[in-house]
């Protein structure tokens, strides 16, 4: 058993150790030498280590079902692990000199590369971006140096289509029922083509087509709003912000996130990339390459998703212009709307100036529901809280029926008989009370950790931006905070970017390990 899972981490490591040596290329660019060596000495030791002991294993079989799952858990932990090492190796090589060459002109602070020194902090960092939550360590991001700003970004694109799903595509494994149960657990069962290995090919030749339209229509859209913005800017950013935005990581290029272009055109320009990354890659997969163009209101999730972007938005910034906190609510508001329902964590606001009903509206019914089941969001997923709602109303309108009527349902285009529809609203209803209880006890943490300048509406906030992969910050998560409080926020946003049933899983096979026992 034990030799399937090192084997199945080991190949996940080798593309991560290519990953780590793309940004060598920006480090060139920008000449920043003790970067690249950071990212050459990591990314070969991280590629080769994952190398040979694939090499070692390769004759191991394939993962089964009852495996695939705890896999999913522990190679995500490795990622998140091992993604760490250029951080902490480029910081600690840097001399401060060279660092503070980072610092923009004009800025007297210190680069947040010193951060980077605290190895918790780097795992903080690697979790953050390759679950694409975009909750940050480095406080001050352009002075971390162009090449790290690139490995941030890279990692959250990267991470939001699945390491899982590039190394089907890569290694060819065969499509037996552990290796997509294996896929499942990453890509929740999105299936585009007729077997595993196309799917994950044709997962990634969706998504990068849309993060090139993305990367178009971002540098277009700024050289005509700010046209005094520098060109060579200009495409560092768009490069950046399309891969963060449809991975709806949010990690920015800028100090403030986008509030740094200080632009209410800027602030309209980013509310589609936001959108788009929040719809689902089967979606795109029907309106793109079958030119189904009526998915656009026919796909229940994408449709939702429009719906309730515009009135949440339209709502919460009548909350923020009620508190008279905000001085732009409505600019504010849509923004930080959609940034929270799409997951991608991009700020314009100081939202721990908010007041608690802005706050705790934006969370129940933006961070906690999600965008789209099968893209890169996180949260519960719109179409699990669509099935919820569904349920209930069917559960009350069949106590008007007869005992001899059937007690079907019609849900996603789908027509479901009572048990089918019940075993859905199971399985729903478990994920969502095993996701409000994790948000519970963590909550309960911040509250004790936190620093007292901050309310239970702020605790609840951030915790559920780490668990939702959200990346929005009331001001909790900063490198002064609590190392446990920092700790617990590393597990929810492993556990929200792998919706949490593979770590127990796992916990499972550790303690018990993969015999069945009775409950």
């Amino acid at each position: 058993m034990y030799k399937t899972f090192i084997k199945q981490v080991a190949s996940l490591q080798i593309i991560l150790g290519f990953v780590m040596l793309v940004p060598a290329i920006f480090a060139v660019i920008y000449q920043e030498w003790y970067s690249l060596a950071g990212f050459l000495i990591a990314g070969t030791f991280t590629a080769l280590l994952g190398y040979l002991v694939y090499r070692l294993f390769e004759k191991t079989g394939e993962p089964k079902e009852k495996h695939s799952l705890a896999i999913a858990a522990i190679g995500w932990l490795m990622i998140m692990i091992f993604g760490a090492i250029p951080y902490f190796i480029i910081a600690h090589i840097t001399p401060f000199e060279v660092m503070q060459q980072f610092v923009p002109v004009g800025m007297d602070y210190t680069s947040s590369l010193l951060n980077f020194k605290n190895p918790l902090h780097c795992l903080f960092e690697s979790t953050s971006a390759f679950t694409t939550t975009g909750l940050t360590m480095a406080y001050n991001e352009p002075s971390v140096g162009k090449s790290i700003l690139f490995y941030r970004s890279f990692s959250q694109w990267v991470g939001g289509a699945g390491f899982i799903v590039m190394a089907i595509a890569v290694f060819r494994h065969l499509p037996g029922q552990g290796v997509i149960q294996l896929y499942s657990s990453e890509a929740s069962g999105t299936k585009l083509r007729t077997n595993v290995i196309e799917t994950a090919r044709a997962i990634w030749k969706v998504y990068f087509v849309v993060t090139f339209a993305m990367f178009v229509y971002i540098a277009i859209g700024t050289y005509f709003i700010l046209p005094n913005y520098p060109l060579s800017e200009n495409i560092f950013d768009a490069i950046n912000h399309a891969m963060t935005g449809q991975s709806t990581g949010g990690f920015s290029t800028l100090d403030d996130s986008i509030a740094g272009y200080q632009s209410a055109k800027m602030d309209i320009l980013f509310l589609l990339p936001m959108l788009i990354g929040g719809f689902s890659i089967p979606f795109f997969y029907r309106l793109i390459f079958q030119g189904k163009i009526s998915e656009l209101w026919n796909d229940i999730q994408t449709r939702s998703m429009i719906i309730v972007s515009i009135i949440g938005g339209v709502v919460l910034s009548l909350f923020l212009m009620n508190s008279e906190l905000v001085s732009n609510p409505f600019r504010e508001g849509i923004f930080q709307f959609v940034s929270a329902l799409s997951t991608t964590g991009w700020q314009t606001s100081n939202i721990g100036g908010w007041d608690d009903l802005s706050v705790l509206f934006i969370v129940a019914f933006a961070m906690i529901v999600g965008g789209s089941a099968g893209g890169t969001v996180g949260g519960i997923k719109i179409i699990r809280a669509l099935l919820l709602q569904k349920g209930l109303k069917w559960h009350i309108n069949k106590l008007f029926l007869s005992k001899n009527s059937i007690k079907s349902v019609r849900f996603n285009n789908k027509l479901m008989l009572p048990e089918e529809m019940n075993s859905e609203l199971s399985r729903a209803g478990v994920f969502t009370l095993i996701y409000i209880l994790l948000l519970f006890v963590s909550t309960l943490f911040g509250v004790y950790f936190m620093s007292g300048d901050f309310t239970l509406a702020d605790a609840i906030f951030e915790s559920a931006s780490a668990q939702g992969t959200v990346g929005l910050s009331s001001g909790i998560t900063d490198p002064s905070m609590n190392p446990i409080l920092e700790g617990v926020y590393i597990i929810q946003m492993w556990a929200g970017r792998i919706e949490i049933i593979p770590i127990l899983i796992l916990l499972r096979v550790l303690f018990y390990g993969t015999k069945p026992r009775i409950v």
